[in-house]
């Protein structure tokens, strides 16, 4: 059952599911008549102020070309009294000459007289018919100005009032969505309004797929083994099966009548969790939260101050987003390419010195074992030649003494040996007789 904490006691206490409904359509009916009331009144104030600021337009503008008309008028006036000033001052000045002339010839011929007159009374006539032209005209002139300036007149008439009906239908269909949106809301639930924006988003991206996302992921997180899971995932990987991009959504949405109101920073560590689990680049939270806030209202917000590669995005920015981190990666993957490329012959050279560190290593070691071997042979072979060294003395000593020996057994005779022994020399006379007798 729900727990309800009292704001005045702090006591908690259960209530059934259909009190707690009720406690909530309470809230949520009040809350929601205030919201749609101010909305109500701030379109109120912005139709009124639009259709002012319309007409003051229309008015000035309508103003300022009649100015304009009425100035050209007065101008082209102002030209033709000028004319008719002129060519009357031209008629007197003929006529007066012409008297002149006449005056000066009354001494001729009554012939030259009428003749003259009569090139007086033509040149008067044509003047005349001159002046009326020239009056025609500026009246056919003028009458035109006059026509152009009723069309205008009439076309900013024309124009003002389909100003006002277009004002007039924005707020009417203003106000049927405002009607609608209030039918809306009263009919979802917190958890439908989540489910509907995750739904508009996923129909944003799927009318989209086919013709700017061909071959990109983008499905529902589904994989709890973590212990939690965002909302969806988009990757992209090129020809070769090396990843372009991937971004960790979570969409958020609020009911505007809901008590407890969520911050959308309340939702940061998870979202960044979430993306390290699923070794996703960047983590975006489409979020309709904090529907007043200035900062989350003007566009794409980087948060990345507090997690890295992490967005807050309004709906209408969930597909703009994709794009800008989808053409950011695919100007970076060239990079990338050659970094991987660097990396592989980096890691090539690696393995090649360490495999010359280990043969010098095992050469060093077996040579320095063969060394030990070699001096310790040659020790045992100089101590052999010491050895058969005194051998040979002692055998060359040997020898000397054999031959010393052999020189004193040569040497020896019977004759020596009785020398200073009369027995053994009276035996040996007695061996030698006997032996003679024989």
């Amino acid at each position: 059952m729900p727990e309800i904490k009292c704001p005045k006691c702090g006591e908690v206490f259960q209530v059934d599911e259909s009190g707690y409904a009720e406690i909530l359509a309470q809230v949520r009916n009040s809350e929601f008549d205030k919201e749609i009331g101010r909305k109500e009144k701030s379109l109120k104030a912005e139709k009124e102020q639009a259709v002012q600021v319309a007409v003051l337009e229309a008015e000035n503008k309508s103003k300022e070309v009649l100015a304009e008309k009425d100035t050209e008028i007065a101008r082209l006036k102002l030209l033709l009294e000028s004319s008719e000033s002129q060519q009357a001052l031209a008629m007197q000045n003929a006529v007066s000459e012409a008297e002149k002339e006449r005056d000066r010839i009354k001494s001729q011929s009554d012939g030259e007289i009428t003749r003259l007159t009569a090139m007086l009374e033509q040149s008067r006539i044509e003047k005349e018919l001159a002046v009326k032209e020239a009056v025609h005209d500026l009246e056919k002139q003028r009458d035109r100005l006059s026509s152009e300036l009723e069309l205008q007149k009439q076309k900013h008439e024309i124009s003002e009032q389909s100003i006002k009906q277009d004002y007039e239908t924005q707020l009417r269909f203003k106000d049927e969505e405002i009607e609608k949106y209030k039918d809306f809301k009263q009919r979802l639930s917190t958890k439908m309004l989540g489910e509907s924006l995750e739904q508009h988003c996923e129909n944003e991206f799927n009318s989209l797929r086919m013709t700017a996302f061909p071959t990109a992921y983008f499905e529902k997180d589904s994989d709890i083994s973590k212990g939690t899971k965002g909302d969806y995932i988009f990757r992209e990987s090129d020809s070769q099966g090396n990843e372009i991009i991937s971004i960790m959504f979570e969409m958020k949405n609020q009911q505007d009548v809901t008590a407890a109101k969520k911050k959308n920073e309340d939702f940061f560590k998870k979202l960044d969790k979430d993306r390290c689990d699923k070794n996703c680049e960047y983590a975006v939270l489409v979020s309709m939260l904090e529907p007043e806030s200035e900062l989350y209202n003007t566009g794409i917000v980087d948060v990345s101050y507090q997690y890295p590669k992490m967005y807050v995005v309004r709906p209408q920015f969930f597909i703009p987003i994709i794009t800008l981190l989808r053409n950011a990666a695919l100007n970076s993957m060239e990079y990338k390419r050659e970094l991987a490329e660097m990396r592989t012959q980096n890691i090539d050279i690696t393995d090649f010195e360490d495999n010359m560190e280990k043969f010098k290593a095992g050469f060093s070691r077996n040579f320095r074992l063969a060394s030990e071997k070699f001096e310790k042979a040659i020790d045992e072979i100089d101590k052999t030649i010491d050895h058969l060294q005194k051998t040979k003395a002692a055998l060359l000593s040997s020898e000397n003494n054999l031959r010393l020996a052999n020189d004193k057994a040569q040497d020896l005779s019977i004759k020596k040996l009785t020398k200073n022994n009369p027995t053994m020399q009276q035996k040996f006379m007695e061996l030698k007789n006997n032996n003679a007798d024989e």
